[in-house]
């Protein structure tokens, strides 16, 4: 996949969401799994505030999910991996500095079974290969239920791009970040974003507001 095309990909889901609406140990915090209010799904996804360096592109929103949404976030056949899916929320961000872009998705599920059961269809149909098809796994650490990422080059200049998945508890979780610089973003990089995600999703689902952050 070219990365003009990935970047554009990437953007679109957080457009289309503003036209809608005005066992391991884990680093993101051991706690609750919990179903998530639309508003908890909005306040997960990371902004400006929380995230040093980086800018607003589109401000954390949180939908209903309906068919509209599912043929985004699930683009698969019967849209598999949206069953049982309540809320679908997005943020876009861009870093001052090195022209990378960062979008942060989640889908929050009604049972953390249904997130479970959701999670290999949509890194196996659709989410693992948004890095392009010579991208490699990489190691994201202890974040979450369960983790994936896989981090490549695309295009003429050999532009970087990543995608992670995630499962705290109920939510599934994703991190898509690009650069048109070479050095734009790096697989250390990439991960800082995931754990940030993470670990806002489980303080949502423990309750309290989230307030993980990115430092520098």
């Amino acid at each position: 996949m070219a990365m003009r095309n990935y970047q554009w990909c990437v953007a679109a889901a957080a457009v289309l969401l503003l036209a809608g609406c005005g066992g391991a140990k884990s680093d993101s915090g051991t706690g609750k799994a919990v179903t998530l209010t639309k508003e908890q799904v909005r306040q997960t996804l990371p902004d400006g505030e929380a995230m040093t360096g980086w800018k607003e592109s589109a401000r954390p929103t949180a939908v209903e999910m309906d068919k509209l949404y599912r043929s985004q976030a699930c683009p698969i056949k019967d849209n598999a991996g949206c069953e049982n899916s309540r809320f679908y929320g997005a943020s876009t961000l861009r870093h001052h500095d090195n022209a990378a872009t960062v979008t942060f998705l989640i889908i929050a599920y009604d049972s953390e079974q249904a997130a479970r059961k959701a999670y290999d269809v949509l890194w196996d149909g659709y989410y693992g290969k948004r890095a392009g098809q010579r991208a490699k796994r990489f190691g994201l650490g202890p974040i979450g239920d369960e983790r994936d990422a896989r981090f490549g080059s695309s295009g003429f200049r050999g532009e970087p791009g990543a995608v992670t998945q995630t499962r705290v508890g109920t939510t599934l979780l994703w991190t898509l970040a690009a650069s048109a610089n070479k050095d734009g973003i790096d697989e250390n990089g990439v991960q800082d974003l995931a754990t940030v995600l993470a670990k806002r999703a489980q303080q949502a689902q423990n309750g309290d507001t989230p307030s993980a952050a990115l430092d520098g």
